[in-house]
Parts: structure tokens; C-alpha cells; sequence
């Protein structure tokens, strides 16, 4: 069975306030329908990193955050994440804000994780970024996971 890394945005966005505004509304709307419907195709992992971030703000915002992760496993901390989510943030020239993002992409990498998803499409489900990711991962031989939004890690009815 293929692994799916759940990056924050993923339970934010399954657990918040319905959006009336596009296009929050629909990635809420696919986000939800993907949970439903089509993580029994696939392991899910978490880390501590979103744990860390889902843990934030309104105590029962990040209650229900929180709640919808129970039961997923959380990837090991290894001595290469750290290293590796810094040379991300260099590789990727992500902004110090963004810093959390490339400990994300660290932990999908380093625990070879076939799907990371996301619907973090600045910094992480964005074209370039992938590009310029792939090519570092490549170079150095490590595995890089597919990058995406629940939209498209929905099974096509082909």
C-alpha cells in the first residue's frame, strides 16, 4: 500500500469553518471528500512538526485539528531531517517563515514516502519548486515524494 505524508494544511483544512469564498470553499469541499473517500488506498503518516503546527491557535480549532489526527503515526525524528530540512530552505530559497515547510519535505523524504499532500501551493505543491526539489533529490540520490493537493491524488473513474 503507497504512504501519504499529511502536511498541515490537510487537517486545517478538513476541520475548519466551511469557506463561502472560492476557491477555499472547494479545496475544503475536495479535502473533505478525499478523507472520506480515498485515504483507505493509502498508509497515512504524520510527524511531530504538524502536530506542532496543528497544536496552534484556537484551543478548539486545534482540538478538532488534533482529534481528526488521532490514530495516524507519526514519523520517526532521524538524525537527517534537520540537516536536510536546512538545506531545503536554501535549496528552495524559502523565506524564514516558511522554514517548518522544509522540515515537512525532510521528513516525506527521509522516511521515503511515496505522496506528500498538501494544499501548501506556495512553497510546496508549486511547479518550479518541484522541479528544482526533484533535481536536488536526484543529485544526491535521495527519493523524493510526489508533491500534491487531495484533487489530485483522487482515483480517476477512466
Amino acid at each position: 500500500m503507497e504512504t501519504v505524508y499529511i502536511e498541515t494544511t490537510i487537517p486545517s483544512y478538513l476541520t475548519a469553518h466551511r469557506s463561502r469564498q472560492e476557491p477555499m470553499a472547494s479545496h475544503q469541499q475536495i479535502t473533505q471528500d478525499w478523507w472520506d473517500h480515498e485515504r483507505v488506498r493509502f498508509r497515512l503518516y504524520s510527524s511531530i512538526a504538524v502536530r506542532a503546527e496543528i497544536s496552534k491557535g484556537d484551543a478548539a480549532a486545534a482540538a478538532r485539528r488534533l482529534k481528526v489526527m488521532t490514530g495516524l503515526p507519526e514519523l520517526e525524528i532521524t538524525a537527517e531531517v534537520q540537516p536536510l530540512a536546512e538545506a531545503i530552505v536554501q535549496v528552495l530559497q524559502l523565506p524564514s517563515h516558511a522554514e517548518m515547510d522544509a522540515t515537512h519535505v525532510a521528513f516525506a523524504i527521509v522516511h521515503r514516502m511515496d505522496y506528500f499532500l498538501t494544499w501548501n501551493c506556495v512553497h510546496l505543491a508549486h511547479a518550479t519548486r518541484q522541479k528544482t526539489l526533484y533535481a536536488y533529490c536526484t543529485y544526491h540520490r535521495l527519493h523524493g515524494p510526489v508533491i500534491c493537493t487531495p484533487e489530485l491524488l483522487i482515483h480517476p473513474d477512466i
